[in-house]
């Protein structure tokens, strides 16, 4: 195992595509769950999905695989940026319309 590999850090992820009007926030929300991470998704006036994960490198990279299998969901592209951890966060949550 590298060291850090178990690191908590929190992620701001910009997903566009196919990713409005399919399920992509509750399939979000299920997969977040299912692997322990908290944070929020939400859809935006632009039509791509935003959404801040926190958890592992390795949990995150898997939330990303998990939410492109959606029946509907096409994820074209990711945009990634680094944020600082929430230390009191609990759960990941559905935000928005």
């Amino acid at each position: 195992m590298n060291i850090g590999e178990n690191k908590i850090i929190r992620q701001r992820l910009v997903f566009s595509g196919r990713v409005q009007g399919v399920g992509f926030r509750y399939r979000a929300k299920t997969v977040a769950d299912n692997l322990g991470i908290t944070g929020w998704v939400m859809n935006e006036s632009d039509g791509s999905v935003v959404m801040e994960a926190q958890g592992t490198l390795e949990q995150i990279y898997r939330l990303i695989q998990g939410v492109n299998k959606g029946h509907w969901i096409s994820v074209e592209h990711v945009d990634r940026t680094s944020l600082p951890v929430e230390e009191h966060e609990y759960y990941f949550d559905i935000k928005g319309y």
